[in-house]
Parts: structure tokens; sequence; C-alpha cells
């Protein structure tokens, strides 16, 4: 059974940093492609960060986040600097598989960034 379990969510004053994490069980890691969204109050999800199996990134606003990944621990993170208020969302993790297409959703964590 596959599972996404997210960590590192919380509160920050603006120009503050978070990390989030996201350790998959269940899957071959190494093999999915990932993705970081948000969903602001009353909004639809939003691509944040995304990061290919073979280590391709692209980002949606790039110079505040960096997206990683840890295949030898099953983890994905989002590693957030200067943050604004306007980026106070719930953050879901994403997976893709490569090979399957096959994709999973995080529960969501949420953030909150007070000006």
């Amino acid at each position: 059974q596959v599972q996404l379990v997210e960590s590192g969510g919380g509160s920050v004053q603006a120009g503050g940093s978070l990390t989030l994490s996201c350790t998959a069980s269940g899957i071959i890691f190494s093999v999915y492609h990932l993705a970081w969204y948000r969903a602001a109050s009353g909004n639809q999800r939003e691509l944040v960060a995304q990061l290919s199996f073979d280590e391709m990134i692209n980002y949606a606003d790039s110079g505040r986040f960096t997206i990683s990944r840890d295949n030898t621990k099953s983890t994905m993170y989002l590693q957030m600097n200067n943050l604004k208020p306007e980026d106070s969302a719930v953050y879901y993790c994403y997976i893709r598989s490569s090979r399957t297409q096959t994709t999973w959703w995080g529960p969501g964590t949420l953030i909150t960034v007070s000006s």
C-alpha cells in the first residue's frame, strides 16, 4: 500500500524559512516524478515545483523555493526561504510513476505566513 507522509508545516513570520518533507512507502521511489502543489483558501491547487526521476527541475516561481529528493530515504523536500503572506496555503506532495503514470497525493500540510 502506497503512503505519503508530509511534515514540516506550521506558522512562520514573513521573511522566515521552512522545509517541508514528504516520505513515501510502498513504492520504488527513484522511478517517480515528484512535485509540490499548494492550494490557498478557496483556490485550486497550483504547481510550486517539480522534479523528475532523472533530476529535471521546474519551478513555478524560481528563486525562493528549492525542491530536492533523497532516494535513499524515499523522501522529497521543499526548502522555502523568504516566505511571504501570499505563500500561506496547504502544501501537497505529489508523485507520478515514470513507468505506469500512476499518481498519488499527500494529505497536505498547512503553511501560515504572518506579516
